[in-house]
């Protein structure tokens, strides 16, 4: 009977023991199982939000111009629409099927954007680039509850581009190529700074940036406007107040007579309605030093203007182009090279020579 009682025990111990195998393997295998799909993970964002976005993002809004750049950098097949219409000199570098893209507005400057419209679009994320304050924190939730689509922000500092990247890349699903981009954004800004440091204040030179359809209107140092004038060590003569995002403060021409600049660099005739031709052949501006030894140039700006609007990655092909102007001795860079490969990464469009020498016209 003892013998009978202790078999027995010992088949109910092994049944036990296999039966809680069996249950654990069970739980593991469904945890770890590479075949279940999932739909959904958790990101945190630049201000630090914890958000929930689907696994696979196929489609990306951006509340504003500096962010739908950088998505069409990435992969333009996952732009979910423009902010504004495109310009000729945008269409002339974009391919025609990202043209037929909706125009769906946005919320910076003035507020175009509508959620409805949006919704049509069907974003599987919106992003909003630029700030990570509590006023923007706000917007975001708000618009994520409104449209019931995840709002991400993401911080576009010039000198942590490829930090953004990084994120936006992981965001979507991107890494391979952000990775690239990151890579060309971290190394372009380091060899800026190695440059810049060579400058000495004597070599500094003195720069207005004439924006707005006379000239009139500018941004001084420390603006997002001027940040690549900054970075790469020209001095800003304009002594006026931040305007802010939108920037453009106005000026009159007895100011800029005063600052009496050494170059004088203005918003593109073609893209912008900038006045270099007015500048360069008005009495009223003969006796600045710029126009006097012809230092008057236009910021390239197609499809994106090098030097600040929209405020995203432009900006580091702009710092190439800006150092090399002011200072060609230090930032010795041949010009043509870093636009064709700045062009064919970004833009996914291979230049040639006579649209180099477009581009750079009026520019050098």
């Amino acid at each position: 009977m003892h013998s009978q009682r202790k078999v027995f025990s010992l088949i109910l111990v092994c049944t036990l023991l296999v039966g809680c195998f069996l249950f654990a393997g069970c739980g593991n295998t469904e945890a770890t199982n590479p075949d279940v799909q999932q739909t959904e993970r958790t990101v945190t964002d630049a201000a630090g939000r914890e958000v929930i976005i689907p696994a696979e993002i196929n489609k990306v809004y951006s509340t504003n111009p500096i962010g739908t750049m950088l998505v069409y950098t990435i992969n333009p097949d996952k732009l979910a629409g423009w902010n504004t219409e495109l310009r000729g000199g945008e269409k002339r570098f974009i391919a025609e099927k990202y043209q037929q893209l909706p125009v769906l507005g946005g919320w910076y400057a003035k507020t175009t954007g509508s959620v409805e419209e949006l919704l049509k679009a069907k974003p599987d994320i919106i992003i909003n680039v630029g700030e990570t304050d509590e006023s923007s924190i706000d917007f975001a939730d708000k618009l994520q509850e409104q449209a019931n689509i995840p709002v991400l922000i993401l911080k576009l500092d010039l000198d942590k581009i490829d930090e953004t990247y990084d994120m936006l890349g992981d965001f979507i699903n991107e890494k391979e190529v952000t990775d690239k981009c990151a890579k060309y954004c971290a190394d372009t800004l380091k060899d800026i700074n190695d440059k810049a440091a060579k400058i000495t204040e004597e070599q500094r030179v003195r720069v207005y940036y004439a924006e707005g359809p006379k000239g009139l209107n500018t941004d001084p140092a420390g603006s997002r406007h001027t940040q690549v004038l900054d970075m790469v060590k020209g001095i800003n003569v304009a002594e006026v107040e931040n305007a802010g995002k939108a920037g453009m403060a106005e000026v009159s021409l007895e100011q800029v007579l005063l600052w009496n600049p050494e170059v004088i660099l203005c918003w593109n005739t073609q893209e912008q309605g900038g006045y270099f031709d007015g500048i360069m052949s008005s009495a009223d501006w003969k006796n600045i030093s710029a126009v006097k030894n012809n230092k008057v140039y236009e910021t390239p700006c197609a499809p994106f203007c090098w030097f600040d609007r929209p405020p995203s990655v432009n900006r580091v092909l702009g710092l190439k182009w800006l150092g090399n102007l002011l200072y060609p001795e230090v930032y010795n860079y041949d010009m043509a090279k870093e636009v064709k490969e700045f062009y064919d990464l970004f833009y996914h469009y291979q230049l040639t020579d006579a649209e180099v020498t477009e581009l750079l016209k009026n520019a050098q």
